[in-house]
């Protein structure tokens, strides 16, 4: 589930999003101090050409953005909101595009490798898929699964499409023919949180669920090669040490080979590196914050940018220093993208809350034996109370007593 606070890096592009707005400027350190700004309540509104089975739309939406992302070049950016509306943007120089309609609310999105397509996964388990070239065309139904769909990626070669739903399912499709199922990654016990396609071991699938595990699979043959589960903090006395919990957001560090968790609704992330050759995800440490963390995400050339709940330090920067994770220094373009973010702080600020996460998606728990045991025992109270009402106690003499009908003889 979309938080309404992002953070999105691409090259020398950086784009934060609070509510309906978002602001993008460039993190090269040059003169370059534009910034580019947008917000979904501008944008126009009208009703989808194809409501599907939900019918005409009783809620308009607030204008708040769900989910957005980057083209692989970083060319193209492309949002949705929860009035229903897809909007693409050319980022070089920023414009936007098109604004669509979807059908139903969207939980994820993704450009193809290719950039020809963007595939946008919603809340009823349907994939659409919403042409670039063709910015104004409109939306094809792809593949549907029976469940909300939470996470939608494609293979580096465009030849699939992976989805993971609430259902604790990883499905494999073809890109071609997504009817036709390459295989099912099974094993997680909660629902998929998120799911990334390693892009230098393209064969390499990570995943992350509510039950607070990380695992690596190889995708085509639905194989799991390796779970990291995630269930001993550091600090065991924290107040989320024994909380439910999935990862919100999984970036990857391709200068590094490291994997980064953000937890849900926990001021934590967890770093993995992924040793390819041997197949395996190693742990290395995990980063505590003293503000509630909104979003990651790793700057190729710096380290791990992290979007916290902070007025007067809003972006912090960690990298690897002598084998350790640490805190390091605040430079010229981190300072220069935190002072847009001071000056729009009311965007942050009050977006933050909306959502609660994944917290609705944990299954239910129900004592079956003690609820059985206890209706049981209610059942044989009722027996005994018609028999006795039926079959009075009898009198003093042993005898059941009678009632007098009539006149004596």
């Amino acid at each position: 589930m979309a938080s309404s606070v992002g953070l999105s890096l691409c090259g020398q592009v950086v784009v934060v999003r609070g509510g309906s707005r978002f602001l993008a400027t460039s993190t090269s350190s040059s003169d370059d101090d534009s910034l580019f700004t947008y917000d979904c309540s501008t944008a126009e509104k009208k009703s989808p050409e194809n409501k599907g089975e939900d019918g005409p739309p009783v809620d308009q939406g607030s204008d708040t953005i769900l989910a957005s992302t980057f083209s692989t070049s970083g060319s193209y950016f492309a949002l949705t909101d929860d009035s229903k509306r897809l909007i693409l943007f050319r980022t070089k120089p920023w414009q936007c595009l098109s604004v669509r309609m979807v059908v139903r609310r969207c939980t994820a999105l993704t450009f193809t490798a290719s950039e020809e397509k963007v595939l946008v996964a919603d809340k009823s388990g349907d994939v659409y898929s919403f042409s670039v070239l063709e910015p104004h065309g409109c939306g094809k139904l792809e593949l549907g699964h029976l469940s909300m769909l939470l996470d939608v990626a494609v293979s580096p070669d465009d030849l699939f499409i992976l989805t993971a739903d609430r259902d604790e399912k990883i499905r494999v499709s073809w890109a071609a023919a997504p009817h036709s199922i390459e295989a099912f990654c099974l094993g997680h016990t909660e629902f998929v949180s998120r799911i990334f396609v390693v892009p230098d071991q393209p064969e390499l699938l990570l995943s992350s669920s509510g039950d607070r595990t990380l695992r690596l699979w190889e995708y085509r043959s639905g194989r799991e090669l390796h779970c990291c589960h995630l269930d001993t903090p550091q600090e065991p006395a924290e107040p989320w040490g024994d909380k439910r919990f999935a990862a919100a957001r999984m970036v990857y560090w391709h200068r590094e080979n490291c994997v980064a968790l953000l937890g849900d609704g926990i001021p934590v992330v967890y770093i993995f590196q992924l040793d390819a050759p041997r197949r395996q995800l190693v742990y290395r440490q995990q980063l505590t914050f003293q503000h509630r963390v909104w979003d990651i995400a790793f700057e190729e050339s710096q380290g791990l940018w992290v979007l916290q709940d902070c007025r007067e330090d809003p972006l912090v920067l960690w990298a690897p220093v002598g084998g350790q994770w640490q805190s390091v220094p605040e430079n010229a373009v981190l300072k220069k993208v935190s002072a847009h973010l001071c000056g729009n702080w009311a965007m942050l600020e009050g977006s933050a809350g909306m959502t609660d996460g994944f917290s609705s998606l944990y299954k239910a728990t129900f004592d079956n034996m003690s609820t059985y045991l206890k209706k049981k025992e209610e059942r044989l109270q009722q027996q005994l109370e018609k028999k006795r009402r039926k079959d009075p106690p009898p009198g003093p003499n042993g005898q059941t007593k009678k009632m007098k009908s009539g006149a004596g003889p």
